[in-house]
């Protein structure tokens, strides 16, 4: 067996697991990417349906978690967006949700993680981006959008290159967002399967290694409700900032 096979990386390869027929020369394969988020979607629906089923005035267990998340996302909206926020906290908190079980999924044993690969990241940075830019141009017109990258007061020589700047800042939050989620996956996944390689050839004194593994997923599951968070929290800013007639 080659040293590739035992890769820590070999965990983020992308494969089928049902062939399909080509669609309009695309490649319409069911992917272990694919498979887990769309896994991700089936738990959030399983997740807030059981939870929410009884509606009772003394929640349980799985409500009270259901309504706590609810109530999360709404703080998050409501701190950072304000009244106006309400109308989108929908799709925020549909995205909160996603980079949330998803994270999560890719935790247990034999799973796959997609946020660990940049194409999605970035995918679902670049929607939530499209969209709140659109939300700026239809509120602030073409003219108030590009005014916001000026801010006021400047020497009329120097405007050309804030300008720029601006711009360049602006146009880059999509792959921030998108590397940031996918950096933190990959480090924290990369990390537990190195440090499991160790279990085995260190015999009894394995018992190190694996007890290490166990504080290091704890710590991981941290980490994928801070990215999601972060992900989310970010987003309000950005929406709130398309929403706001300041700079």
């Amino acid at each position: 067996m080659t040293a590739a096979a035992h890769s820590p990386l070999e965990q983020f390869t992308v494969s089928p697991v049902l062939k399909l027929p080509e669609l309009f020369g695309i490649d319409a394969s069911i992917t272990n990417s694919s498979l887990f988020m769309l896994l991700s979607v089936l738990a959030v629906g399983l997740f807030f349906g059981y939870g929410m089923r009884k509606r009772a005035a003394i929640p349980g267990r799985f409500q009270s978690l259901a309504e706590v998340t609810y109530q999360f996302v709404d703080d998050i909206v409501r701190e950072n967006v304000g009244h106006d926020g309400k109308r989108f906290f929908s799709i925020i908190f549909t995205v909160f949700l996603f980079v949330l079980f998803v994270n999560l999924l890719g935790l247990l044993p034999y799973s796959f993680s997609p946020t660990s690969h940049i194409i999605v990241t970035f995918g679902l940075a670049a929607f939530v981006f499209t969209g709140i830019t659109i939300i700026a141009f239809i509120k602030k017109g073409p003219v108030g959008f590009f005014k916001h990258f000026i801010p006021e007061g400047l020497p009329i020589f120097i405007v050309p290159l804030i300008f720029l700047i601006e711009l360049i800042s602006f146009l880059s939050r999509p792959f921030s967002l998108g590397i940031r989620l996918a950096a933190n996956m990959v480090a924290g996944h990369t990390l537990i399967k190195v440090i499991a390689g160790f279990v085995i050839p260190m015999g009894f004194m394995g018992v190190l290694p694996l007890a290490f593994i166990v504080l290091l997923n704890g710590m991981e599951v941290f980490v994928c409700i801070l990215q999601a968070y972060v992900f989310t929290l970010l987003s309000s800013i950005y929406l709130s900032e398309a929403l706001s007639d300041h700079h």
